[in-house]
């Protein structure tokens, strides 16, 4: 396998202080890269491109090349990461961070054994406790608008207050603030920040002023007073 260019503590460090991680799900790898492209060079610099592209090793080995030459402080990561195989791929390839979209422990035990970050997918409280007790790093709480959206994140924080939580899955521009003032630690943002229609456009430019309006926000709601958590139960 390839060796970990960065540590661990590291990537997690990078995610937390980044807050916005782009979910790249499209139908070729050489769109991935275009996009990943457009988006660190308008500052998202954690990139998560899922398993779901076609050929998306592909992407991930030459995004993770020019993570070391042109985008040096980006971070590369794999997405929809269902069993340890895709894992191993993924990290061979260059990702430094893995995500998978439910708690799948070989996954998890796969990143772990090559130093590299995990996020594993939980909804429900145990299945967020199991996640955590099973060494992931950062939980993927997916899908959370589904479930009550901020409010969720916000009751979460009660009996979780130390998990570094990632809501995905309905996060956009009217919205990203309050899941940061209920507590979240990062979000995950796919088809709201690029959308099928600019994809097929190719609209580089309405891609890349979406992703300064994330960054925009995210700022802006972190230096407000988080809302306060409900009390553990």
């Amino acid at each position: 396998m390839t060796a970990v260019a960065r540590p661990r503590a590291e990537i997690v460090a990078l995610l937390r202080d980044l807050g916005i991680i782009p979910v790249i799900r499209c139908d070729s790898a050489d769109v991935a890269v275009r996009v990943a492209d457009v988006l660190v060079e308008a500052g998202l610099r954690a990139i998560e491109v899922t398993m779901t592209v076609p050929n998306a090793m592909e992407a991930i080995r030459a995004l993770a090349a020019r993570a070391g030459r042109s985008h040096p402080r980006a971070v590369i990561g794999a997405g929809t990461v269902i069993d340890a195989a895709a894992a191993r791929g993924a990290i061979d390839a260059g990702a430094e961070f893995i995500v998978s979209p439910g708690l799948v422990p070989e996954v998890i035990e796969a990143a772990k054994a090559t130093g590299v970050a995990v996020l594993p997918g939980a909804l429900t409280p145990t299945e967020i406790l199991a996640a955590a007790r099973a060494g992931g790093d950062l939980i993927k709480i997916f899908p959370v608008q589904a479930v009550g959206g901020a409010a969720y994140i916000r009751a979460l924080r009660g009996p979780f207050p130390e998990l570094l939580l990632v809501p995905t899955g309905g996060v956009d521009l009217h919205n990203v603030a309050d899941f940061i003032r209920a507590g979240a630690t990062a979000v995950g943002v796919g088809s709201e920040l690029v959308s099928r229609d600019a994809l097929a456009r190719e609209d580089w430019t309405g891609i890349a002023l979406c992703a300064e309006q994330f960054i925009a926000a995210v700022a802006t709601a972190r230096a407000q007073p988080r809302r306060a958590a409900p009390a553990r139960v």
